[in-house]
């Protein structure tokens, strides 16, 4: 971890650095703990660790939907601090793990809220927003779905305008909480396909995730984390191993590479006590 870093500060200004940042609750729950990384642009990173150990919080933190406490968070070496929602908006992107209100909107609409932070008109759309929505909207396979509304589109139609909505915001970050969390398997595999497909050279895309091993597949970095502290960051290959997932998930487990080259990881048993079966 502390080599990786020490090369991003010998390249250019990262596109996205967290500074011991540190977020707790008025019950003195701590979501995270004085996590410190650094991201460049171009780069498809997975955000991994069990429930509650704070990846979906620091995201939040990133976007400024939560406050923090403690340390800095830096977007092209400018501090998140002080800046409004709608200033944030026009370099970093949310896509959430669902949309609980939809408002009988249609993908069309939808798919055109992600232009409103560049909007030069309080009012209405240019032809400019009008045709990069249009286009997205066919990059995405959405097109042939713009009258419908939300509520009457499947769980990966749904996923897909939604990372449409946030790629037309022309964001240099955006964020992906638990993209495939109610998808199938084929569809696990669009979304992460459409994802890597994404990653331009001035723009990251940080997924936060439980399956480990299909972020290992796609992504170029991975980030570990273990109850709001950050435990590893590198390449998969490199940094997932089978003492890794016992330290992290309390799981044993069989790590290695398959005849492609990628990682695989096969868990085996939960190693931690349950009381239940005590």
């Amino acid at each position: 971890m502390d080599e990786y870093n020490a090369q991003q500060e010998q390249d250019q200004v990262p596109l996205l650095e967290v500074r011991h940042l540190g977020k707790y609750y008025e019950d003195g729950y701590h979501a995270v703990k004085d996590v410190s990384f650094s991201l460049p642009s171009g780069k498809l990173v997975g955000l991994i660790g069990h429930n509650g150990c704070g990846k979906t919080t620091m995201m939040k933190c990133i976007n400024k939907m939560h406050d923090f406490q403690v340390g800095d968070i830096l977007i092209d070496g400018e501090s998140v601090k002080g800046k409004t929602t709608s200033e944030i908006a026009k370099k970093v992107a949310n896509v959430p793990a669902e949309l609980r209100n939809s408002f009988g909107l249609t993908v069309y609409e939808t798919v055109m809220l992600g232009r409103y932070p560049h909007l030069k008109n309080l009012w209405w759309e240019t032809d400019e927003d009008e045709t990069i929505v249009m286009e997205t909207m066919k990059k995405f396979g959405v097109h042939h779905l713009m009258n419908k509304q939300l509520n009457m589109l499947s769980s990966g139609e749904m996923q897909r305008v939604l990372i449409a909505k946030a790629y037309v915001q022309e964001p240099r970050l955006m964020l992906v909480d638990e993209p495939t969390s109610h998808l199938d398997m084929k569809y696990k595999l669009n979304v992460m396909e459409y994802l890597r497909a994404m990653v331009k050279k001035d723009m990251t895309i940080l997924v936060a995730e439980h399956d480990i091993s299909l972020m290992a597949r796609y992504c170029d970095l991975c980030i570990i984390m273990k109850k709001g502290e950050l435990v590893a960051i590198g390449d998969p290959k490199k940094i997932i191993t089978e003492e890794l997932i016992q330290d992290v998930y309390e799981v044993s487990s069989s790590v290695g590479l398959d005849r492609d080259g990628e990682l695989y990881i096969l868990p085996k048993k939960y190693m931690g006590s349950d009381e239940f079966f005590e």
